[in-house]
């Protein structure tokens, strides 16, 4: 009896112990709501995520957070965040660049409140600030874990950010830089005369190949462009552009009456390549 006696008040010692000690488990931050993303829609709406990530909530989820929401993708038929951001000057104030922030907002009080959400992401014209439209995007995936991943992100990184004038012309591989260790490219496999073989920079091609789709997206013709000798696996066929030393190069001539400006990201295993027009 008296060790019966024992274990229950040792139970609730321990009870009364861990009630009190203030530790608590943090909730997962919670998934939006359909009002802000809504899979169907996001899939049916952007076909080349449809090929990058199939039918997938959660690959889809995580590009929309980490790059659709900055893009200006619509995450559904009356949600696009960059629009939001744009029309409310008060939530900019609050939020600055938080986009998942409007998103929460929206779902919590800006509906409620009648604030509208749907538009192309466009910024309003202003002095200070001109307008910026997504005309073309394409996404890819890749592992992180193979060597080539160093390539994809060093070459997107220097595509990202260029801009190129009306009539002005675009050299992929001279924006690169040369393929050499000295700036910064390492060994991974890459297709010469219809077989992998190891070099310098392999992977680059992936980058190229995704701008090259972007393009199309955008209808904006390649004035020089070149297909791999072998299929690619991350690429449909006919839509890939391989590079080749300074013989093999994806050029384009900016035929719009605006600027044009490359956006490239490479991050966790996501490469996004997207055309604005400025």
């Amino acid at each position: 009896m008296k060790q019966k006696l024992s274990v229950v008040i040792s139970m609730i010692l321990c009870f009364c112990m861990l009630a009190g000690s203030g530790v608590s488990v943090k909730a997962a931050p919670a998934q939006l709501t359909s009002l802000t993303f809504d899979l169907d829609y996001y899939y049916n709406t952007y076909p080349d995520l449809q090929t990058a990530f199939g039918y997938d909530y959660n690959r889809l989820y995580r590009h929309y957070l980490d790059s659709g929401l900055a893009e200006g993708r619509s995450g559904s038929a009356e949600f696009n965040c960059l629009a939001y951001r744009n029309n409310y000057p008060d939530l900019q104030a609050s939020f600055g660049e938080d986009y998942r922030a409007y998103c929460i907002h929206y779902e919590t009080y800006g509906k409620a409140e009648g604030r509208s959400a749907s538009g192309d992401g466009a910024a309003p014209v202003t002095a200070a600030q001109p307008a910026s439209t997504l005309i073309g995007s394409y996404a890819t995936a890749y592992s992180t874990k193979a060597s080539r991943a160093t390539n994809i992100s060093l070459a997107a990184s220097r595509i990202n950010g260029i801009v190129i004038q009306p009539q002005e012309s675009f050299s992929f591989s001279q924006t690169i830089l040369p393929r050499t260790a000295a700036n910064g490219y390492v060994e991974a496999p890459m297709i010469v005369n219809k077989k992998y073989v190891p070099g310098i920079g392999g992977g680059i091609c992936q980058v190229s190949s995704t701008l090259y789709a972007a393009m199309l997206s955008a209808g904006l013709p390649a004035t020089e462009r070149h297909p791999h000798s072998l299929k690619v696996t991350y690429m449909p066929e006919g839509m890939d552009a391989t590079i080749s030393g300074n013989t093999l190069d994806l050029k384009f001539t900016n035929i719009f009456a605006e600027p044009i400006r490359i956006q490239a990201v490479a991050d966790q295993g996501t490469l996004t390549v997207s055309l604005y027009r400025q």
